[in-house]
């Protein structure tokens, strides 16, 4: 059992980005859960920690109500914060999965030592470190919150970008999907396709470059062990709070319009579209029957149903699923119960992510997972590893994909992929392979 951490108050607001480049970038084990850069709302943590050796420590945390620390800021007080892949997710759920990437772990876990907090409503900050360390954190954190951020180097020349699937060979893997669901093997599939970059990649930059032109309410970095994973990511996927769970399913995409006009009908088009509304309201059923299993009989609702969200590049269609958990659920009982997330399988689910499988040929490694913090009192909060870049010794994966119906077009499947890409990509320097 470890010791809770001690908290003290700044005594000043900071930069986050400032505190982060001058205490934690350089840490081998470091991570920002970023709320992006001119966040009103929400908060945002970084700090570093020790890589867990223990594979169960964070499956058998136990998601009870009313264990929250008392008189502690915020939702997080010390535990874990990490990353856990698809292929590992999609085998628990006895999908046949891909052989993982060689080198990038499937689940990476840091044990959290000292870390920041940040409150963005009220521009408050409080540093949590072991009682003794306490004093000299604080005055690190601050010394470090007055530095000037540094201005961001020029992006770097265009990197080779080699596609796991040319435009036309994706196409032909959605007329399949289409196939599928004609037979009745299923109602959705997400398929995905992956870009490798080639070449090395600085993880703190590249995020630095995201965050500045595609920020998001769950993005952030997470490093260990020579890889990282860096994300813009604006699905949260699962949150418990006070025996509380909910997930937040995106289904329905659109890029962002030119001018104020076109945005706007661009949004309107998303929440009308009967294509659109069908996948979520699918991927909404798939999720309550999920969460059904770890909940109380007749806790589980729908909270929103086609709610837009705006985010720099896209307008997203999202929804809401919550329930009452039973009491003495673990994390492992919550993530074996709905991870691999529907929105990134389709439904049903284990005949989606089989056809999958078949139709992709190859992992999806750390993209579709998810990815944030859990806490030591039960509480958790992660978001889908989506727009990110996983980065690698000599080179870095961006992963894309989205919903197919018996109703999708092809051509604007493939358009959709190069929108959800093209941020992520930038970002280290490359750009779309032709086509997309």
């Amino acid at each position: 059992m470890t010791h809770p951490l001690a908290v003290a108050r700044l005594g000043e607001w900071a930069d986050p980005e400032a505190v982060f480049l001058a205490c934690f970038a350089e840490l081998a084990d470091a991570f920002w859960l970023d709320a992006g850069p001119d966040a009103a709302t929400g908060w945002s943590w970084m700090g570093a920690g020790a890589p867990e050796a223990d594979e169960t420590a964070v499956r058998d945390v136990v998601c009870a109500p009313g264990r929250a620390r008392a008189h502690a800021p915020g939702r997080f007080h010390g535990g874990w914060i990490g990353w856990l892949g698809y292929e590992d997710a999609a085998a628990r759920a006895d999908a046949p999965t891909a052989t993982p990437d060689t080198g990038i772990p499937q689940q990476l876990w840091l044990r959290v030592d000292r870390f920041v907090a940040f409150d963005h409503e009220t521009r408050e900050a409080w540093v949590f470190a072991p009682a003794a360390e306490l004093d000299e954190v604080v005055r690190a954190v601050t010394d470090g919150g007055r530095h000037p951020v540094p201005p961001l180097r020029a992006t770097p020349d265009h990197a080779r970008v080699v596609p796991r699937h040319e435009p036309d060979e994706y196409a032909a893997l959605i007329e399949r999907c289409r196939a599928a669901i004609r037979e009745g093997d299923a109602y959705q599939l997400c398929l995905t396709t992956r870009f490798e970059v080639e070449g090395d990649v600085d993880p703190v930059a590249a995020h630095r470059r995201l965050r500045s032109r595609t920020a998001a309410h769950h993005g952030g970095i997470v490093r260990s062990g020579g890889v990282a994973l860096v994300s813009a990511s604006p699905e949260l996927f699962l949150e418990v709070e006070g025996g509380v769970v909910r997930t937040h399913p995106i289904k329905g995409t659109r890029p962002r319009g030119a001018d104020a006009a076109t945005d706007a009908a661009l949004a309107a088009e998303l929440v009308a579209s009967e294509k659109e509304r069908a996948e979520n309201v699918m991927i909404v059923d798939l999720m309550r029957n999920d969460l059904s299993r770890v909940c109380d009989d007749g806790t589980v609702a729908v909270d929103r149903l086609f709610a837009v969200e705006s985010y720099p590049a896209v307008h997203q269609l999202v929804s809401t699923v919550s329930g009452v958990l039973r009491e003495g659920e673990t994390v492992g009982g919550i993530l074996d119960a709905t991870f691999p997330a529907g929105s990134m399988t389709g439904a049903p689910k284990l005949s989606a992510m089989t056809i999958l499988h078949d139709l992709e040929a190859a992992p999806r490694g750390v993209f579709a997972g998810c990815f944030g913090w859990v806490g030591d009192d039960g509480a958790l909060d992660l978001a889908m590893v989506i727009r990110s870049i996983v980065v690698h010794p000599g080179g870095a994966y961006v992963g894309a994909g989205g919903g197919i119906t018996w109703r999708s077009d092809a051509a604007a499947e493939v358009a959709e992929v190069g929108v959800k890409a093209r941020g992520p990509l930038a970002a280290v320097g490359a750009s779309l392979p032709s086509g997309w």
